[in-house]
């Protein structure tokens, strides 16, 4: 299939201000942004753990516009730059530097937050914390190695593996209960562990730059992706910086801007004001309940009615069928639970997806759409693709073009290769089995490259896969003793990998990766510097964010106050894991095939029919990424926002054309920046009071 298989939206208008050539001065990556970079990163280190984790308030990060980095942009735009302004106006920061800086924040605001790769911190130490007689969890950890849990290093290393001393208990009772503050933080039991996952984490993120050089001129240039989340970065700064004589850049001249932005702010200002004053009237922005009791419409179970600017801005930038597909897809699987009943099979008596969300039938066709789409992705990429491996092997020549990527073709495609190569080797290590191994990674690879391609078409803040690879095996061929999944074959440690690294993946570094890629090139950054930088900036918010969470629980105690996914239920989830395919999985089995492959394959068959579709009519409204996020938290949070914003879309063009949508589109980006602008000063006044739980960021 050589169609291509998306559409340009109307807001990729900017691509042409972007391409223009900027000042020959203005490379982005300069000595002073190099250092704001870093001093940046190693503040969102300190401070992203501590508001995400103890205080539990909005998150600046673990979305795919980082109101971190928007409040950097807003720094530069009406504080630096002005004061600069005065002194000279060639000492102001140029937009491709701002830009940079921007860039740079995609990465050290999403390491350390929610949803980073960063669970392996409370994952290797909860199921200790946890374990008991009744559960016996503590033998189902007896074959981890001992490198892999301070509870187990606790004794220096010496102790066999699977033991669990006085000295590893100490360390993880310690971080969940707290010490005193004249008592030392156990390092020497967390030293080896945190370098062990520390390498396997600096791995993954090498496999993704790598990746995403190897895509981006296909993305960018050659299928000329949306990437919507980068219309606000652009149009913020536009106009701005030491080549303009504007001191605050004409963006922020538009009125619609500032209708956009005061939507928001009275909205968020007055749902603020009433948690400090509940006498003041609060605008309701979610419902969330079983709304039909009475068969067959309580079928559709659960149902979320809730309203988020940010995401009602953003659904206004997208293209009409990737909206719309964003929530008629949810409803599509809702449909299915009403006709399962009909046909006597009522959802609720079936059993759930194992690992994933949703029933066992159509978490296998959300699996299947996930199979086709990657493969259709990379399929159409051949070409492209062919040549990168070529260029490896010395096959062909380098073309100019390569002369513009942040690696040489060949450097790419070999760095993918052994980062994926230290990867399953560090998994061997840790005892899983070459075969669970090699099908964890490659799920993990498919979900990466199906996530990051969602983020460029349809520019959703957050998201996550709603399926676990471990799942599907066990669903297909079953689990427990004399399978594959079993304990001899390194169950118990795959299931750590998996639970700290692909469950919870909203604040994940490929969209990261990839859109910085686009932005750069667009505005002439030099990538190849860029990309050093990115790496710098991403090592030290990691390492300074790790540090940061671990003496956190020592201090303060992780069990005492600690947000709820990280420090009890996240660290819990592989031991359940554990537990439930030693049991066996029900309804799996070769045996129970003829009931369970249809569905895959029919999943697999409906994204390819789309996907043809999309290529040979012209207006085809439906696009299979919404098939790939109909079963995830994200869309059952949003789909009434998204909703909101296709309507308001299609009910502008329709009545007044693209002129008047266009007209529009800084409303829309207002109305963004307006809720990150609420989202950033409720933070600050939170933080003067003390008050938690005060969160305005898409759960």
């Amino acid at each position: 299939m050589n169609a291509p298989i998306t559409t340009q939206s109307p807001l990729v208008e900017y691509s042409n201000a972007a391409t223009t050539p900027p000042d020959k001065r203005d490379k982005g990556v300069t000595a002073r942004v190099v250092v704001l970079c870093l001093l940046l990163a190693a503040v969102f280190g300190y401070i992203i753990p501590i508001i995400d984790i103890r205080l539990q308030n909005s998150f600046l990060g673990a979305q795919h516009l980082p109101p971190g980095a928007i409040a950097a942009l807003l720094v530069f735009i009406f504080v630096l730059n002005p004061m600069l302004h005065l002194l000279s106006r060639k000492w102001t920061f140029s937009r491709n530097e701002m830009l940079t800086v921007y860039i740079s924040c995609l990465f050290s605001c999403l390491t350390p937050g929610h949803g980073g790769e960063n669970y392996f911190v409370p994952n290797i130490l909860g199921v200790f914390y946890y374990g008991n007689a009744q559960n016996k969890w503590l033998e189902l950890w007896s074959q981890m190695k001992s490198w892999l849990s301070p509870a187990l290093w606790g004794d220096h290393g010496t102790a066999t593996a699977g033991t669990y001393g006085e000295r590893g208990q100490d360390a993880v009772r310690g971080w969940y209960e707290g010490i005193a503050p004249d008592q030392p933080i156990p390092w020497d039991a967390w030293i080896v562990p945190l370098l062990a996952w520390g390498s396997l984490v600096m791995a993954i993120y090498v496999m993704m730059a790598c990746l995403s050089t190897m895509l981006r001129a296909q993305w960018s240039e050659r299928e000329a992706l949306a990437f919507p989340l980068l219309k606000l970065p652009l149009e913020m700064t536009e106009d701005g910086g030491q080549s303009s004589t504007r001191i605050i850049p004409q963006f922020f001249s538009n009125p619609m801007v500032w209708v956009g932005v005061g939507v928001a702010v009275f909205i968020q200002t007055l749902n603020g004001l009433n948690v400090y004053f509940p006498e003041v009237p609060k605008i309701p922005l979610a419902i969330t309940g079983n709304f039909f009791t009475e068969a067959p419409w309580n079928q559709i179970e659960t149902v979320t009615l809730r309203v988020l600017p940010i995401a009602v801005g953003v659904a206004y930038l997208l293209t009409s069928e990737v909206s719309f597909s964003f929530w008629f897809f949810y409803w599509f699987i809702k449909v299915q639970y009403l006709l399962a009943y009909f046909l006597g099979f009522s959802p609720t008596t079936l059993p759930n997806a194992l690992g994933g969300q949703g029933k066992i039938f159509t978490g296998y066709q959300h699996i299947g759409a996930y199979i086709a789409y990657v493969a259709l992705v990379l399929w159409t990429a051949r070409e492209h693709l062919g040549f990168v491996a070529r260029r490896a092997f010395g096959r062909a020549r380098r073309n100019a073009a390569e002369d513009d990527e942040p690696l040489s073709y060949p450097v790419a495609f070999w760095g993918f290769v052994l980062a994926l190569g230290f990867i399953l080797g560090w998994s061997f290590l840790a005892g899983i089995d070459w075969r669970i191994s090699l099908w964890m990674w490659f799920c993990y690879l498919v979900i990466i490259i199906g996530l990051a391609r969602i983020i460029a078409e349809g520019g959703l803040l957050i998201l996550e896969a709603g399926w676990q690879p471990m799942g599907v095996v066990a669903q297909f061929f079953n689990s427990g003793p004399g399978t594959l999944l079993s304990a001899p074959n390194g169950l118990l440690p795959a299931q750590l990998v998996q639970s700290s690294f692909m469950v919870d993946m909203r604040g994940f570094l490929m969209p990261s990766f990839v859109q910085s890629f686009k932005l750069a090139h667009d505005r002439k950054i030099r990538l190849k510097p860029l990309l050093a930088l990115i790496m710098a900036v991403t090592m030290v918010s990691f390492v300074i964010g790790i540090l940061t969470a671990v003496m956190m629980g020592y201090r303060q105690g992780g069990g005492l106050g600690f947000h709820s996914f990280y420090a009890t239920i996240s660290p819990q989830i592989p031991a359940w894991n554990t537990d439930g395919m030693l049991a066996g999985s029900s309804n799996a089995g070769v045996e129970n095939w003829p009931s369970n492959l249809p569905w895959l394959l029919m999943g697999i068959a409906t994204t390819w029919l789309l996907m043809m579709a999309r290529g040979r009519f012209p207006g085809f409204p439906f696009h299979p990424i919404g098939l790939l996020v109909c079963l995830t938290s994200t869309i059952h949070e949003i789909w009434l926002s998204l909703f909101l914003g296709w309507l308001i879309k299609v009910t502008i063009t329709k009545f007044g054309g693209i002129d008047s949508y266009r007209k529009l589109v800084p409303a829309a980006l207002g109305l963004v920046l307006g809720d990150v602008f609420m989202l950033l000063m409720w933070l600050i006044i939170d933080g003067f009071t003390g008050r938690t739980l005060h969160t305005l960021s898409p759960g």
